[in-house]
């Protein structure tokens, strides 16, 4: 038996593709690594088997779907959209239909996060308000008010116990979310921007990871946006101490590459991954935690919108507007 792969980022090369004919929103893979998910601008979900390639589709949004989420066992996936219904499906069923559905926004749902022990799901959405649900009934458990924009994402800390949640204005949020208890915020307002003239607000935390062990928080985003309906600014990355609170490093590309920062992860092996779509094309970034530049980047040939980890660390997905899945394997090609 072969030996597995060693991460390489520099190495990194698109591996495989899975195609739709409507662009793509979302994407993310299964907790256990069988299959990739992808949200598309015909409403529909999609799902790849990463053995077969063998494709079944999930049907029951009106309108397009911006979130995802998995129970950790892998067995359930949760998605949200514009409708603002938070769906419960059998993520492994050949012809999956809805087990749950409950009305849970006003207007776009536009994440979800599961709770590491699976009893809890949080969600966010254009409404401005945070709402935990029980996982098992879908009973609602509680609201947490406090964001005054759009709430872009939520995810739960590595310890279990605490929830994040982050804004178009750039605010971050911590949470105690058992007693529903705000802790503290963060702030991450240099990756928004208030443009008087158009009277919009642009930007703003479009996603947030933890490191491994929890003592890093990273944010992607946009900044130096110099016209909003015209989507002109760059990406970028800003990284936080998450014991103090305190930034600790705002990373961008070494050339003036226009797009936003739509996803973000930090890998187990310590750098930070951000896929990147605008005006400039797509791309995978990677820097070391300590360094404004990235030490390597792969051009992913259209306009990248979101990104997920596998599992296993060794692939990353990238939702593209071409209507394509792409698989990075960050590791060399096979001779």
């Amino acid at each position: 038996m072969s030996a597995a792969p060693t991460v390489a980022p520099e190495k990194a090369h698109i591996a495989r593709e899975f195609a739709q004919k409507a662009p793509l929103i979302a994407c993310r893979f299964d907790p256990k690594g069988r299959f990739v998910f992808a949200t598309a601008e015909d409403r529909s979900i999609l799902r790849w088997d990463l053995e077969s390639g063998k494709a079944a589709s999930f049907n029951g949004h009106d309108s397009w779907v911006f979130a995802l989420g998995f129970h950790p066992d892998g067995q359930t996936l949760l998605t949200g959209g514009g409708d603002g219904r938070l769906v419960w499906w059998p993520a492994a069923d050949e012809s999956p239909k809805p087990v749950r559905s409950i009305d849970a926004h006003q207007g776009w749902i536009r994440s979800i996060a599961l709770s590491p022990d699976g009893r809890t799901v949080a969600t966010c959405g254009n409404d401005r308000i945070v709402r935990l649900w029980s996982f098992d009934d879908g009973r609602k458990l509680m609201e947490l008010p406090g964001h005054e924009r759009p709430v872009y994402r939520a995810t739960f800390a590595p310890d279990g116990k605490t929830l994040v949640t982050a804004d178009l204005r750039g605010l971050v949020i911590e949470w105690d979310y058992r007693p529903g208890k705000e802790v503290r915020r963060l702030d991450a307002a240099k990756l928004s921007k208030y443009d008087a003239g158009q009277g919009v607000d642009y930007g703003g935390v479009r996603d947030v990871s933890f490191s491994a062990d929890g003592k890093r928080l990273a944010c992607s985003g946009l900044i130096e946006a110099s016209n909003p309906l015209g989507a002109i600014s760059n990406p970028a990355v800003l990284l936080f101490d998450w014991e103090s609170g305190k930034e600790t490093l705002l990373q961008r590309p070494k050339e003036d590459v226009k797009g936003v920062a739509w996803g973000v992860r930090f890998h187990p092996a310590g750098f930070v991954i951000a896929v990147s779509g605008g005006n400039g094309g797509g791309f995978l970034w990677f820097w070391k935690p300590d360094q404004v530049n990235e030490f390597t980047k792969l051009n992913l040939g259209n306009t990248g919108r979101d990104l997920d980890l596998h599992p296993d660390g060794l692939r990353v997905a990238t939702a593209h507007h071409d209507g394509k899945v792409r698989l990075t394997a960050l590791f060399p090609k096979p001779a």
